[in-house]
């Protein structure tokens, strides 16, 4: 985790559970993806919302690596954290966890990001000020 890792404490909740008591592993996807929008909500004056809503941008994952190291249950308290590891013309690649108060890791994961058109389906260049605005939020390897 770096200086500019975003991230923010979550308590598990009975609804992200399955009955043996753990979260259910889709959940994890759930609260990761609501993670993204609360970094873009930072991140843009128009948050996520603006993008995809009025901008018609769409950030559709294009890869997801995960590996589920421990498990979690309802009532743990965990930081859910983003890093960037690379931005290219038109995709970036974070790198999630989630991590028990106690230090340990839960979950580790790198998921790449395509922006696309909401109109067309098809990859767009990262437009300049989301671009700009990850740059700023995270240091970032660049790539293509």
């Amino acid at each position: 985790m770096t200086d500019h890792t975003f991230r923010c404490k979550h308590k598990i909740h009975f609804s992200e559970c399955d009955p043996a008591g753990i979260v259910f592993y889709p959940q994890y996807f759930v609260l990761f993806n609501d993670l993204i929008e609360s970094w873009f909500d930072t991140m843009l004056p128009d948050g996520y919302h603006g993008v995809i809503g009025p901008r018609r941008i769409g950030l559709p994952t294009v890869h997801l690596d995960v590996d589920f190291k421990a498990v979690s249950k309802m009532g743990d308290d965990v930081w859910l954290s983003i890093d960037v590891e690379r931005i290219g013309q038109k995709s970036f690649t974070l790198a999630w966890s989630c991590t028990g108060a106690d230090g340990v890791v839960r979950l580790a994961a790198r998921q790449t990001i395509v922006t696309t058109s909401l109109d067309t389906h098809k990859s767009i260049a990262i437009p300049d000020d989301i671009r700009a605005a990850i740059e700023r939020t995270v240091p970032v390897v660049q790539g293509g």
